[in-house]
């Protein structure tokens, strides 16, 4: 019997069908196609241009960017990442497929916590593909090399802590960043391929999770409805940040003699969502996002996105850079600058989830 939502009976109403009856929803595409189009060229645009921004200042010396504001836009994107992956990605699953839902009360979703299976799955993918790579690599080009150096910092580092330090303290702390930066870029050929390999694999695992939730937007902007005044200028926020996040770490790989990598991984970033965007206007009228098919779609993609970022975001980014780099800067200061962008992009784009 189909649930007649104006004759309820309590004791024969499933938990399933009084959610779905709120759940599941009509297409409510309400026109505005003028401003969906010019959509899909503004953000075309913010986010090519704040993904290229990073990778073509360090391809251009000469525009002489000052460190920080590098330093700004590769530790704020870290905190852009790690906010996308809970605020945008985990919790919009779990509103999808998670319990209490309309698809988490529904047959087999209903008999086990689907939504943080598909995560855990996906994080102990994403840690075994990361390993084979850091497997293959190490076998491919041999370690010895690399951990010898890496000794060799230490050792070096250790000799200039115990020096006399002159009045002026901030200098001994320039100079040994100064020889850091010397000693990190004299490896040869055979180092500086090693080390692209092994940060590349890492960095395609995380354009491909944030590529797969651009997805998801772009076709939801293209056919929302009254939610598309406030969804419009949120999302050239949200692909803003996330850009510039991509961006900056990508302009921290040794990319070498591989030039055409980054611009062909920026185009991908930033073709995404707007052709996301103009498939959903091509479906328009067709293609509701509510229906219960498109709700299990988003939801599972969405928490293996989820999946992708929390380990990306939290091992690759966060710890790598702050707890196990042997090269990270023993300035204070400069430590919690890094630290503080890091906490201002996670807010700012957790903030951002609000609307979007």
């Amino acid at each position: 019997m189909a649930f007649d939502p104006d004759n309820v009976n309590l004791n024969t109403a499933s938990k399933e069908d009084v959610l779905c009856y709120f759940a599941i929803s009509e297409n409510d595409y309400n026109g505005h196609l003028g401003a969906r189009i010019s959509s899909i060229f503004v953000i075309l645009f913010v986010s090519s241009a704040f993904t290229v921004f990073p990778v073509l200042a360090k391809c251009m010396p000469s525009w002489k960017i000052p460190q920080n504001v590098y330093l700004f836009g590769r530790y704020f994107g870290t905190g852009v990442i790690v906010a996308t992956a809970f605020v945008h990605l985990l919790d919009p699953a779990y509103k999808r497929i998670g319990p209490k839902t309309c698809v988490g009360e529904s047959g087999y979703w209903g008999e086990y916590s689907w939504c943080a299976g598909i995560v855990l799955f996906t994080v102990f993918v994403i840690f075994l593909l990361d390993l084979a790579a850091e497997v293959y690599v190490e076998q491919k080009y041999g370690v010895h090399k690399n951990e010898e150096a890496t000794n060799a910092f230490i050792t070096h580092e250790h000799n200039l802590d115990v020096q006399p330090a002159p009045e002026n303290s901030t200098t001994v702390l320039d100079e040994k960043e100064r020889r850091v930066e010397t000693w990190a870029s004299d490896g040869d050929s055979t180092t500086a391929e090693r080390s692209f390999r092994q940060q590349i694999a890492a960095f395609l695992l995380l354009e491909f999770g944030i590529i797969f939730h651009s997805v998801i937007i772009g076709l939801n902007l293209g056919v929302t409805g009254s939610e598309f005044a406030t969804l419009y200028p949120a999302l050239v926020f949200h692909q803003s940040f996330e850009g510039l996040g991509i961006g900056a770490r990508m302009s921290a790989i040794p990319f070498g003699n591989h030039t055409w990598l980054p611009w062909i991984l920026c185009a991908a970033y930033g073709l995404t969502t707007p052709i996301s965007i103009a498939i959903g206007l091509g479906l328009r009228t067709t293609y509701v996002p509510g229906s219960k098919a498109s709700l299990i779609t988003q939801g599972v993609l969405n928490a293996v996105s989820a999946g992708i970022l929390v380990y990306t975001g939290l091992v690759e980014l966060l710890a790598r850079d702050f707890l196990f780099d042997p090269c990270r800067t023993r300035r204070r200061s400069k430590l919690l600058f890094m630290v503080c962008c890091s906490v201002l992009g996670a807010g700012i784009m957790a903030l951002i989830g609000k609307w979007a």
